[in-house]
């Protein structure tokens, strides 16, 4: 079904697949590198003279309303005047404006102020999710989007989209530019056809099984080629690839072909096709090889889209899968709430669920819509626990299914119709019943993602599946069903696209900026606080250690909860790692509680003993203990793995931390949200010899990152008053990249003018 290559392969004609191996000197290499659509794409948009080194400028740029506000506070503060490039604020995460107990349209009428005042495109809540509205009125062959939400794929469309941290976006409202060592790019091989019954979740989640575990892709380029492609629609693709974001890569992109075009042309966007195909020869650093008409119905089980096994796997193996679940939610929960999946066995040797979505840029989709509404005409989903709820991803899709009558279809069978929302994904809606089990057409279900409080003595739990099997399974009342149980599919008539909703509602104003107009705030909009250039030494205090195998950026600051917050740097940093380490806030607040009183010229008698114990190092007898810098540090295997949020730094930032240290950084986007808060991204060298409350102390680290001598860095842990060694390394960092850790972070670095 699936076939990972073991080594760089050479795509002949886009149809043959020569591993390098094999290739002996018929191929010239270096210039079949050449020969990738992605190389043809980053080579247009790269403004460095040379292809190491990328320094990329974007077609144009998106975020949504728990970003937007932060980005656009930075850049203001940053010293931005007006949008230099077309930028898009959708308000599809906290459109329900009371989130957590806060009035967020506020944050819309700032959205919709910076639009009026910089020159931006804004999108009111509940006309469109981000990703479906780009890919209607940007996404375009050729092009690169940048966007602050991790799920930023265009691919399907000829686009290169990357999901990054809002430091990145503010970069581009600089005209600065997306620094990036030229990534891997790695071919998706498609042959074959789907049957009618797989949908573009099934591949999705097949795929992600496939890669994630091995790495096999992360931070590269995937590249979907061949002629599997082509028996796919464009709607149906874009499925697919908004989930290559679950598999860490960098970005995606696809081959182009006369539906691409179509897709584009219904849009009123012929122009923005042209076809993009590898050359006749194109060699990648990997291939992935999928027969589609071998992809089964499938099911991601908790806690992450990896976890995956065909529905006909999960049958044939229920007790011991749904075991192993509960063995993973009990080390989720950590003996603060209970959930169980034994009990959720029918008499009949069914898997009964509680609950179904279908929404959002992944599911939310015309054809995926359609497909539920042909599987559930005449039937009902029941009148017991089990209920689904459908989002369509903008109101042009909206008002088709509307008109074509599969709205009513879904509501006559007792499906609720809900208007463009992304609250599922990420736990801001449809929060599940305590023990309760979704079963959701959404891109993600990492723990407590979907919004049940552990700490609190809830919690639920999320399968990832495609919209056909979940419709299958509300039509069976709840009883988890493969689609391929039914006959049904494929009866999909051509989608009308019309943009009434969108001239009536959207604020088209790039160009258009008025600097006389003011910014609209609200009473939880908060200004960035201060933060202080990285001194020559620093001590570091440990206050979580985090020895799982991965960390999520869900773990590192809620998500659906905590959305209210998101304009207000310290209201949210409450939250810090409040789903993994409850205890965290409180001790990163001592420690930036002493850095205070240090920089006040306050005695600091907590540090006497560690200050003692430094004196007694070689080399450190005369350092001037008063002038190094103290700051918090959390150690973690593997962070960072998820969304593209920078809060899950800022965070960490705002309450005094000054660098992580982990065995490995589980996505670019984490990595470099720390750098451009002026966190210093250290790895470990060996096992994390240190506990909570032991200190690490660097010195010479100012000096380090400007002679850029970063592969070994001498450290001291400290604790009991005793100091053992330590060996720390920071991976490659761009000259701009260490500026802006040295200066404290990224607004300093550019109120500095970029010193």
């Amino acid at each position: 079904m699936i076939k990972l290559y073991d080594e760089g392969v050479y795509l002949i004609n886009g149809t043959k697949i020569v591993p390098e191996s094999q290739a002996g000197n018929q191929y010239n290499k270096a210039d079949a590198k050449k020969g990738t659509i992605a190389y043809g794409i980053l080579k247009s948009h790269n403004t460095a003279d040379n292809m190491d080194h990328l320094r990329i400028k974007f077609d144009a740029m998106a975020s949504h309303d728990i970003t937007f506000v932060g980005i656009i506070q930075t850049a203001r503060a940053s010293g931005m005047k007006k949008f230099p490039l077309p930028y898009v604020m959708t308000n599809c995460h906290n459109s329900l404006c009371a989130v957590g107990g806060t009035i967020n349209d506020d944050d819309h009428y700032f959205g919709l102020s910076a639009a009026k005042k910089y020159g931006g495109i804004y999108v009111p809540p509940h006309i469109a999710v981000i990703h479906q509205f780009m890919r209607e009125m940007f996404a375009g062959c050729g092009k690169m989007i940048l966007g602050s939400d991790s799920h930023t794929r265009y691919g399907a469309l000829g686009t290169m989209a990357i999901g990054e941290g809002g430091g990145e976006l503010v970069k581009q409202l600089l005209e600065d530019t997306y620094d990036v060592a030229y990534p891997g790019v790695v071919a998706i091989y498609l042959t074959g056809k789907p049957a009618p019954y797989v949908g573009p979740h099934d591949i999705a989640i097949a795929i992600v099984k496939a890669v994630f575990e091995k790495g096999y892709v992360k931070n590269k380029v995937m590249e979907f080629v061949g002629p599997g492609v082509s028996t796919m629609t464009t709607d149906y693709r874009n499925g697919v690839d908004v989930m290559t974001t679950e598999t860490t890569c960098l970005s995606s992109v696809w081959r182009t072909d006369a539906d691409t075009r179509s897709f584009l042309a219904e849009h009123g966007r012929a122009d923005a096709y042209k076809e993009l195909n590898p050359a006749d020869v194109a060699y990648y650093d990997g291939c992935v090889e999928i027969d589609l008409s071998k992809i089964k119905p499938m099911i991601a089980m908790p806690f992450h889209p990896s976890n995956a096994y065909t529905i006909d796997e999960l049958y044939a193996n229920l007790k011991d899968i749904l075991a192993d679940t509960e063995k993973r939610a009990a080390k989720v929960a950590g003996g603060r709430a209970t959930f169980t999946m034994m009990d959720k066995i029918t008499p009949d040797g069914k898997l009964m669920v509680q609950q179904g979505v279908i929404g959002g840029c992944a599911g939310g989709n015309y054809t995926n819509v359609v497909e539920a509404a042909n599987a559930l005409k005449g039937k009902t989903c029941g009148f017991d626990e089990f209920y689904l709820s459908v989002y369509p991803s903008s109101q042009p899709v909206f008002v088709d299914l509307d008109r074509k009558g599969y709205l009513a279809d879904l509501m006559d069978a007792g499906a609720i119709i809900r208007t463009a929302f992304c609250g599922p994904c990420f736990g801001a809606g449809d929060t599940p019943a305590n023990n309760a089990f979704s079963i959701r057409h959404t891109t993600r279900n990492f723990p407590n993602r979907e919004g049940s409080k552990p700490g609190n003595g809830q919690m639920s739990a999320v399968a990832l599946m495609d919209a056909r099997s979940i419709a299958a399974t509300a039509a069976n009342g709840g009883k988890l069903t493969s689609a391929e149980e039914f006959d049904c599919w494929g009866n999909v008539p051509a989608y009308n696209y019309d943009d009434k909703a969108y001239k009536s509602r959207v604020y088209w104003g790039f160009g258009k900026g008025n600097p006389e107009s003011e910014i609209r705030f609200g009473p939880n909009i908060k200004d960035w606080p201060e933060q202080e250039a990285l001194a020559e030494n620093i001590l570091l205090r440990v206050v979580s250690k985090i020895l799982d195998e991965v960390t999520t950026t869900d773990e590192l600051i809620p998500s659906g909860e905590t959305s209210s917050f998101r304009s207000n740097p310290l209201g949210l940093a409450e939250f810090t790692l409040s789903r993994r380490d409850p205890q965290y806030v409180g001790k990163a607040k001592e420690v930036q509680k002493i850095e205070r009183a240090r920089l006040n010229g306050e005695a600091t008698p907590e540090l006497d003993e560690v200050y003692a114990a430094i004196k007694k190092i070689p080399g450190q007898e005369g350092v001037d203990v008063k002038a190094i810098e103290f700051g918090s540090t959390i150690y973690a295997n593997k962070p960072g793995d998820g969304s593209a949020r920078e809060q899950a730094a800022s965070c960490q930032r705002v309450l005094g931390a000054l660098a992580n240290i982990t065995q490995e950084y589980a996505t670019k986007r984490y990595r470099s949200n720390c750098m451009n808060w002026g966190m210093i991204p250290f790895h470990l060298k060996g096992e994390p010899n240190f506990e909570v409350g032991d200190y690490v102390y660097v010195p010479g680290i100012r000096s380090a990152l400007d002679k850029n001598e970063l592969g070994s860095i001498k450290a001291y842990i400290i604790k009991g008053g005793k100091v053992e060694e330590a060996e720390l390394y920071i991976q490659d960092m761009t000259e701009n990249e260490r500026t802006i850790v040295k200066a404290g972070c990224l607004i300093n670095f550019n109120r500095n003018g970029k010193k």
